[in-house]
């Protein structure tokens, strides 16, 4: 990569004076994406009227939604404040994401490089490549938290952007521009929550229960526009439509990038951001996309207008974890598949198929783990191995208490109705108490969803999916005898912290030596480890019964080598929902109505 050579970009705050007919902006920012060789953002902070409580400069320790530690400041490369004259001022780094300022009352300037996390290694806490930042010759991607900091103490000031990018670029964001080119904001919060993609782009757009949607895409070759993701996504848009009734946005932005990976999406209020491996526009991308575009876009209910005080102004230096992620996460997740059954654009087979693998993945982890556990720890290593649950249990929870709601209201209410009236009771700027919700959710239900609360919330009891799926007329089956034999290692092998422990171990291990809870070291003379697990398994799975094999584990630091030969067992469905064939008239009356929207 060239070297930057830092110009001398000094520009008077009059600059800024048109902006003040929108709504004053106290904090001013260019960002310069012209020269894009060094992978650097080069950005300035037009400021004036900073007091003594406003003299640290903060980056961010993390951001809302992605429940990992990112420290920014790790990226910024140069630092410095001007005064009115473009005199330099003294600036000292405090920690790993603050900068002090000496003399903030004479700061009109603040100019720093801070480098894409994208092509930036670093050792640990690697960011999500949805949730980072990145230059590259023909686009770019800015998250807020990854670009822009903030004056300790105006978090919640007003501020606009300027960016400045070859003119064939188009640009795609749910910031409102001005007529002077600048992008505003009403707080920090705001510009974090709403992600820019930059560059040569496709565009399309339509119109869903009174909002505008918009979609942008970058594609490295082509292979994926956005009107044929669009077109895809139709009915899913018109279903999510029907599901919550009216959209709580007047307008809403899809971002999608298509490279040389896979990652997944992040949230926001007004927009969403996916980042996916470029591969040809297919009918199985096209499902893939909508699918999870579907939980994305539901988060325009949780947390944009359902969420606690602790999302309402985020704590970017020292993050406080709300208790209510099951509601921000798993609530979602399971509208996502709700308004895809009622919608009509999924099979009440396929939903069972689905609930079946989300109880598969929930039981591959710890099932003592309750989900506001997870919650409160989810900033943790521990919570981040669990974390993945959310999606998973927390459904399952959410879609037992929708069926709880219906049975307590004679199928009258859902939690798909609850949440639409808690969507008007609350609001973007009218956050739910932290530690009154629960209670909240309760009175404004019945006495019993407190108990449901207590057994499934905030602690881990055994899901009840076989009694509660009854009073719909489906049946849960945790397994079924097919009849056919199958081959087995006759152990299973899953990952704990940093190591692969074995569990489920049979009676001829046992005797062979093998105990729970050894940590496998290799298998067949290979190295493993939790990475290599997918691999490992591909092996297994090529081995037939009467294959022999070689294990070595660990156990209280010695290492034990054992041969053993793949058993034969009985092939067995596990975590089977279907409809009853023999349901009741009751039964079948509430799962009519389980089915659609009331």
């Amino acid at each position: 990569m060239n070297k930057f050579v830092w110009g001398a970009l000094l520009i008077c705050c009059a600059v800024a004076n048109p902006l003040w007919a929108a709504g004053p902006a106290p904090l001013v920012y260019d960002v310069d994406l012209n020269d894009r060789a060094d992978d650097l953002f080069k950005v300035t902070l037009h400021v004036d009227g900073l007091k003594p409580e406003n003299a640290v400069y903060q980056f961010a320790s993390t951001a809302p939604g992605t429940y990992q530690v990112m420290d920014i400041g790790r990226f910024v490369r140069s630092f410095k404040a001007f005064d009115k004259k473009g005199k330099e001022l003294a600036t000292q780094q405090v920690s790993v994401n603050q900068w002090k300022i000496q003399q903030p009352e004479q700061v009109r300037q603040i100019k720093y490089q801070i480098a894409e996390t994208w092509d930036t290694p670093v050792k640990q806490d690697v960011i999500y490549r949805m949730c980072g930042t990145s230059i590259e010759k023909d686009h770019a991607l800015i998250n807020g938290q990854g670009v822009f900091g903030f004056p300790q103490g105006m978090q919640a000031s007003p501020l606009a952007v300027k960016i400045s990018y070859p003119m064939e670029w188009t640009v795609g964001t749910a910031l409102e521009k001005n007529k002077d080119g600048y992008y505003l904001a009403d707080s920090y919060d705001r510009v974090v929550d709403s992600p820019i993609l930059l560059g040569r782009l496709t565009r399309a757009e339509t119109n869903v229960a009174g909002a505008a949607i918009e979609m942008y895409t970058y594609s490295k070759t082509n292979q994926v526009t956005s009107e044929q993701l669009l077109n895809s996504m139709q009915s899913m848009l018109q279903a999510a439509g029907q599901f919550l009734k009216k959209l709580p946005v007047k307008r809403y932005t899809f971002l999608y990038h298509f490279e040389d990976e896979s990652w997944g999406a992040w949230e926001h209020s007004y927009s969403s951001e996916y980042i996916f491996k470029e591969v040809p526009f297919s009918p199985a991308l096209a499902q893939t996309a909508t699918s999870i575009a579907a939980h994305e876009f539901f988060h325009v209910v949780t947390p944009l207008n359902i969420h606690s005080e602790l999302i309402q102004q985020f704590n970017f230096i020292t993050p406080t974890p709300s208790a209510h992620l099951w509601l921000y996460e798993g609530v979602t997740e399971w509208a996502n598949g709700a308004m895809r059954l009622r919608g009509g654009l999924t099979t009440l087979e396929d939903y069972c198929t689905e609930l079946s693998q989300k109880v598969k993945i929930d039981q591959q982890l710890d099932t003592t783990y309750s989900l506001l556990k997870l919650a409160l720890t989810c900033y943790t290593p521990e919570g981040q191995r669990q974390y993945g649950n959310i999606y998973n249990r927390g459904a399952l929870v959410a879609g037992l208490l929708d069926i709880r709601l219906l049975e307590l209201s004679g199928g009258k209410r859902g939690l798909r109705e609850v949440i639409n009236e808690l969507t008007t009771t609350y609001g973007p700027n009218r956050p739910f108490s932290e530690k009154d919700f629960f209670a909240i959710f309760t009175q404004k239900t019945y006495p019993e969803i407190g108990d449901f609360f207590d057994r499934y919330v905030k602690n881990a009891e055994h899901l009840p999916l076989q009694e509660y799926f009854d009073k719909i007329g489906i049946l849960y089956k945790p397994a079924i005898a097919t009849g056919k034999k199958l081959p087995s290692l006759g152990m299973r092998i899953g990952p704990v912290s940093d190591t692969l422990r074995l569990r489920q171990v049979s009676e001829p291990l046992r005797q062979a030596g093998i105990q729970e809870n050894d940590e496998l070291i290799s298998f067949d003379q290979q190295t493993v480890n939790p990475s290599s697990l997918p691999t490992l398994r591909e092996k297994i799975r090529s081995l037939k019964a009467g294959d022999s094999y070689t294990v070595t584990v660990r156990r209280n630091g010695q290492p034990l080598t054992v041969n053993a030969a793949m058993q034969e067992i009985d092939e067995v469905n596990r975590y089977v929902f279907e409809p009853n064939q023999q349901a009741t008239p009751q039964q079948f009356q509430l799962r009519e109505r389980w089915q659609k929207n009331l």
